[in-house]
């Protein structure tokens, strides 16, 4: 945590960038054929491990009251809810594209605040944003269809992974729980942990055989991809003004992109990319006020 703090701003958010970039396609080579829960309990154990060295070296609290065991399970949802829809999803739908999809995280959270009367009402640009995202959307579906058979299924378990998210974002805001977040993580780590255990052992129940790529994918995943990705995050939000944090959900998606067609192969043609510009302009527009009081 002392790394953490003297870490300077941009280096922790280039690797905000970097992590988010890469987490897709470590997804994708972290696949173990069929098994798609036992990546997924492995990345999740190795997080909790690491989270609880950190929790009770840093003598970090753990608060057990209601409100912190209602963000823990709130939080723990969504993870458990998203990752085995990414995960299985993955196998069907390239690398670049799971991060445009994610990218839809904001303007998925926006609709879910507005309806839950959690956030202030839709503008006419905040509509206009959705409606581009939308757009983006329908094009990136009408894609699908290129891609190969089993694309279309795996680009509608992407965008139920993001809802999910989304969702579980807003119910750990409603919690009102005053919980340190490393200790969220941890909590929510351990209500995942404890529900993929059993589910696959009644699915699966044996252990797949791995591939150095898949073995060191997972371990990444395990470490980077949620304790040091979500600890780098947390730190860019508390230095940084919100507009400019927002900006790397507008980086990443095109990074990822470029990071599967350089290092795994993947073609996206041009309707990926028409789709991938009308979820991102959708994104800028939709959080235009915190661009525009963005500062250097």
């Amino acid at each position: 945590m002392h790394l953490i703090n003297a870490m300077s701003i941009p280096a922790a958010y280039l690797g905000v960038i970097l992590i988010w970039s890469t987490t897709p396609l470590a997804i994708q080579w972290s696949e173990v054929g069929a098994d798609f829960v036992f990546p997924v309990l492995v990345r999740m154990a190795i997080g909790l491990v690491a989270c609880t060295i950190l929790v009770r070296a840093l003598r970090i609290p753990m608060p057990r009251s209601h409100a912190a065991l209602n963000a823990y399970v709130a939080a723990g949802s969504g993870i458990f809810g998203a990752m085995l829809l990414v995960y299985w999803g993955a196998r069907y739908v390239p690398s670049g594209l799971i991060a445009v999809l994610f990218g839809l995280i904001p303007l998925f959270t926006g609709l879910i605040g507005v309806w839950l009367a959690d956030a202030e009402r839709l503008t006419p640009a905040k509509l206009a944003g959705i409606v581009l995202g939308l757009a983006g959307l329908i094009v990136i579906f009408g894609a699908g269809a290129k891609i190969s058979t089993q694309a279309l299924p795996g680009i509608a378990a992407i965008l139920g992974a993001v809802a999910i998210q989304a969702a579980s974002l807003v119910w750990v805001k409603r919690t009102g729980a005053a919980v340190p977040v490393l200790a969220l993580t941890t909590g929510a780590l351990t209500f995942v942990v404890g529900l993929l255990l059993p589910l696959w052992w009644a699915l699966f129940g044996h252990v797949p055989q791995w591939s150095v790529r898949a073995g060191l994918s997972t371990l990444y995943l395990g470490i980077f991809g949620s304790v040091v990705g979500f600890t780098l995050y947390f730190y860019v939000t508390k230095h940084l003004q919100a507009g400019q944090v927002a900006l790397i959900t507008l980086i990443t998606p095109v990074s990822a992109l470029l990071l599967g067609q350089w290092l795994n192969g993947e073609q996206p043609g041009l309707d990926i990319w028409l789709g991938t510009a009308l979820i991102l302009v959708g994104l800028g527009v939709h959080q235009w006020r915190l661009l525009v009081s963005a500062r250097p």
